[in-house]
C-alpha cells in the first residue's frame, strides 16, 4: 500500500497571481516603455526605411510591457539611460509570441 504525503492547505493569499503582484516596470534597472502615436510609428518606419516585419520584436507577454494593455503591431518606444552612453532610444513591434 502506498504511503500517503501530507498535502498543504491553500489559503488565499497563495490563490494570487504572482504576475500581478510585482510591477517590474517600476524597478529602477528597467528602462521606459512607451507605446508610440501611429504618426509616430510611420515616420520611425519612414526614417529607417522599414516595414514593421523587419523591425525588432518583443512579447506582449513580456513583464516590462504588460501594464501597458498593448496589442498586436503596436511600436514601441525603449529608452535607456547609461552614465556612460547618455540616453539611447531603441524601438520594438509588439508580437503575439
Amino acid at each position: 500500500m502506498a504511503k500517503k504525503t501530507p498535502t498543504r492547505k491553500s489559503s488565499s493569499a497563495d490563490n494570487t497571481d504572482a504576475k500581478d503582484t510585482f510591477n517590474v516596470s517600476a524597478h529602477a534597472l528597467v528602462p521606459k516603455h512607451e507605446i508610440c502615436a501611429q504618426s509616430e510609428k510611420s515616420e520611425v518606419l519612414a526614417r529607417y526605411g522599414v516595414q514593421p516585419n523587419q523591425m525588432p520584436r518583443i512579447s506582449a507577454h513580456d513583464p516590462a510591457i504588460r501594464h501597458l494593455s498593448c496589442k498586436q503591431g503596436d511600436l514601441i518606444k525603449i529608452t535607456r539611460v547609461s552614465e556612460t552612453a547618455g540616453t539611447s532610444v531603441f524601438y520594438r513591434i509588439v508580437s503575439s509570441e
